[in-house]
């Protein structure tokens, strides 16, 4: 039953590990679970119906990977993509939230038919294999660094951008003895060290007074005020356009370097493809369609799903734990929410670390590879933007390699996507 449901091979995982992974992957999520009602709030929307609707497309879009796609992939409303629904679309070009919320539907109808033509398995194809390990490497960078941004090790600095934080107290402090904990639990081979990792830092943080009790139950809010919230007036307008292209853009490949990254880590890539590709690419395009209709920005395929994939997630089994407990987090949200984003930070520097380990399959030797490599997983991190590295990497794939003569290695299908890629710089 597990086979059929989940894609589960009891040769490859076990049950508990399957289970385990996904607590981890919810553990290193739970956090959008406050942070995303806090940045639509800015925008008018309701906080209560914001968290409602987070938790609720967040479980139901997991679920659905689980048990469709069979993959240990989870989803929830996309941190960056909601910055700029806020920010950006309301505060910025002066929209209301329910224009951004138009602009999100548009775009996951565009979504749907770009998968059912089979578009963006296209894409995935024409990514050159190099670029494809970069990903992976580049993720891990990234994901590091919002580890240890988020717990305040690494903090801005306006004469070099970025600098070390105060390490000696609070989060920071937090953050670096959980990343020491989790560090020995990974070298004692303790099954489950990432999760244990996340629970042991959150004890830790009592008595540093960064963990705080905030409660166990309490019942989830209404939808009501942002559920089916469009507004069609600027529906043919210039900056609708604008809008729905970027939305698209970033999601689109977003989506495809996690989900390269985490197949690639998880070792379910066989001859350079991934496998159900089609159905992970359906259930994102669906999610984020009825995701707007319920009242929330783009919902992405997350990065935090490596988590779950280096406890030993292989199946569906993972995504569909990680699913529940968005659900139960609709009554257990206090209980959740106390643990602080430090907790968490151990487990994404570590597994920063681990998805390093594809950065070894990359031909150092033969430049007119590994450059465009080296360029795709350094503007990751420093763009704060996987999709951003993805662009960056394949225009320096295709320079330097025409430059160079290597003609035979840029196809048609490289330099159209290319084409797509100076377009979004254009607009």
């Amino acid at each position: 039953m597990l086979t059929k449901l989940f894609g589960f091979d009891p040769r490859v995982s076990t049950l508990r590990t399957e289970v385990m992974a996904g607590l981890t992957t919810f553990l290193t999520m739970a956090y959008i679970l406050a942070v995303n009602p806090s940045i639509l709030s800015e925008t008018g929307m309701d906080r209560g119906a914001v968290f409602t609707t987070t938790a609720v497309m967040a479980g139901l879009a997991t679920l659905l990977m689980g048990l469709y796609a069979k993959l240990p992939l989870a989803l929830a409303p996309g941190m960056g993509l909601n910055a700029f629904f806020a920010y950006t679309v309301c505060m910025v070009m002066g929209y209301s939230w329910q224009f951004a919320l138009t602009a999100v539907f548009l775009e996951g109808l565009l979504f749907i038919a770009l998968t059912l033509t089979h578009l963006r398995e296209r894409i995935v194809d024409v990514i050159p294999d190099t670029l494809k390990k970069a990903i992976s490497a580049g993720i891990g960078l990234y994901i590091a660094f919002i580890g240890l941004k988020s717990a305040g090790i690494i903090v801005d600095n306006r004469a070099t951008l970025v600098c070390l934080g105060d390490i000696t107290q609070g989060g920071a402090l937090l953050g670096i003895v959980g990343i020491g904990i989790t560090s020995v639990l990974l070298v004692k081979h303790v099954k489950g060290a990432l999760l244990f990792g996340i629970l042991a830092t959150t004890l830790v943080g009592i008595p540093l007074g960064v963990t705080g009790y905030k409660g166990v139950v309490s019942l989830p809010p209404s939808i009501g005020p942002v559920f089916l919230q469009f507004e069609w007036e600027h529906i043919l307008t210039r900056d609708m356009a604008v809008v729905v292209f970027t939305f698209l853009f970033v999601d689109l490949f977003d989506c495809i370097g996690t989900v390269i990254g985490v197949t690639e880590r998880a070792g379910l890539v066989k001859g350079g493809k991934i496998p159900r590709l089609k159905q992970v690419f359906v259930v994102d395009s669906v999610a984020t369609t009825v995701g707007a209709v319920m009242g929330t920005s783009t919902v992405a395929v997350y990065v935090e799903s490596a988590a779950g994939v280096n406890e030993g997630g292989r199946s569906g089994l993972t995504a569909f734990t990680t699913g529940v407990c968005f659900l139960l987090a609709l009554f257990l949200a206090p209980l959740f929410l106390s643990i602080p984003a430090a907790a968490t930070t151990p487990v994404l520097v570590l597994v920063g670390l681990m998805m390093m380990s594809s950065v070894l399959e990359v031909n150092f030797a033969d430049y007119s590879e590994a450059i465009p490599a080296f360029v795709c997983m350094l503007f990751m991190p420093l763009c704060y933007s996987i999709s951003d590295g993805i662009v960056l990497g394949h225009l320096c794939y295709i320079f330097v390699n025409l430059l160079s003569g290597n003609h035979r290695k840029v196809s048609w299908g490289m330099l159209m996507l290319a084409a797509f890629f100076v377009l979004k710089f254009i607009v």
